[in-house]
């Protein structure tokens, strides 16, 4: 059974990149998602994490806050203890595919640099990476 979660939102604080103690690149960044209409809208705030060689590239520089972004992975959740003592629920998304899409409104930035970031940060074709399943990115020459 698969576990995919899409959707677009805006990035709310810039984005962070750690290595673990094993040595692991992660990529963090909180995405929010308004969700429902008029009175019922409400803000759906998503912990988005890219691991490996995709979190090593130049991405961070892009994901700053007002960023918009689509981001798609397999969702899960977390329990954890506020400071007021309650326990919470976040969701968090471990990333298969994080695009910009559009531009900030204050520092925008171009297609062209984009893409050239995106091309530094894809293996050349052929090249086997070892950050998991291939993902629709892969694939940018197919005809359809």
């Amino acid at each position: 059974m698969s576990n995919v979660f899409s959707f677009t939102g805006a990035v709310g604080r810039d984005a962070e990149v750690r290595v673990t103690p094993s040595g692991q690149t992660v990529l963090n960044v909180t995405v929010a998602n308004n969700v429902g209409f008029g009175d019922r809208q409400q803000t759906l705030w998503v912990r988005v994490a890219l691991w490996g060689r995709r979190a090593e590239g130049q991405l961070q520089n892009y994901l700053k806050k007002g960023q918009q972004v689509f981001v798609s992975g397999e969702l899960t959740t977390r329990e954890y203890q506020a400071n007021d003592g309650t326990t919470r629920t976040s969701l968090e998304l471990n990333a298969n595919v994080i695009d910009l899409v559009g531009k900030r409104n204050d520092q925008g930035m171009g297609q062209q640099a984009a893409q050239q970031n995106y091309q530094q940060a894809t293996p050349a074709p052929g090249a086997q990476p070892n950050n998991g399943p291939a993902t629709l990115d892969d694939f940018d020459d197919v005809p359809f």
